[in-house]
């Protein structure tokens, strides 16, 4: 595990590269990684059990996931992923993809894409699409949330776990953050492309009022005493009826 941690902790020193597209940074930082990506950011990635339960997803649903890497999210699922009529998902990085097969293989009802999420438009309108950790990388993140309630079916649900960080006076949840975690998670983070910002929940609450929201805090790992906040989001697209 050391040796592991070590060269996923290289790689997040040395950053994202600033140069090509945002599917060439994406594989020149996780290609590298891709093997011990996940066993290092399950300590990192909290939250994601608590997505899955919030969506509380039926047999027979169609489900997208935008930014989904090595599929790992998917495993949250457990026996109920079998029981999906359709689970798409999609990322821009081949590395992290080819992981994605490997985990999945075998899944029929299961299809793994490479295209963007702010473009991807599914055939048949998904009953449910979330990001998760995947909106603070992208970089037109207003774009993958615009498109994904655009194809989201009506009554559909759509939902968030990521990172973030408050407005100096509080919200757009019920918390606010201190000076220290407004500033520094921001430059932290950003140093390997993943940017907290409190305007990606506004929108999110903006767009869904009909939504659940849980705010938290999670440690990192070799960062003791050191907490940053996260939040799950799940809302609901309007029907006709309802619609403002």
């Amino acid at each position: 595990m050391i040796a592991s941690d070590a060269r996923v902790l290289l790689r997040l020193l040395l950053g994202q590269p600033r140069r090509g597209s945002q599917a060439e940074r994406l594989q020149a930082f996780y290609a590298p990684q891709a093997a011990d990506y996940d066993r290092f950011r399950e300590r990192l990635l909290q939250g994601r059990e608590a997505l899955i339960r919030f969506m509380d997803l039926p047999a027979g649903a169609r489900i997208l996931e935008l930014g989904g890497g090595t599929g790992s999210n998917l495993v949250h699922f457990g026996q109920r992923l079998a029981t999906f009529e359709r689970v798409e998902l999609v990322d821009l990085c081949p590395a992290l993809l080819e992981q994605a097969r490997k985990r999945l293989e075998g899944l029929g009802n299961v299809r793994i894409i490479e295209a963007d999420a702010t473009r991807y438009r599914p055939q048949d309108p998904p009953d449910a699409i979330y990001f998760s950790y995947s909106l603070t990388m992208i970089p037109d993140w207003r774009g993958a949330i615009l498109n994904a309630i655009d194809v989201l079916k009506p009554g559909g649900k759509l939902g968030v776990v990521d990172f973030y960080v408050s407005d100096a006076r509080g919200g757009p949840g019920e918390v606010c953050h201190g000076a220290f975690t407004r500033h520094f998670w921001p430059r932290w983070f950003g140093h390997d492309g993943v940017r907290p910002s409190p305007d990606h929940l506004r929108l999110l609450r903006e767009r869904l009022a009909h939504h659940q929201l849980l705010e938290r805090r999670a440690p990192l790992p070799y960062l003791e005493g050191l907490k940053v906040p996260y939040y799950v989001f799940v809302g609901r697209k309007p029907v006709a009826l309802d619609a403002p």
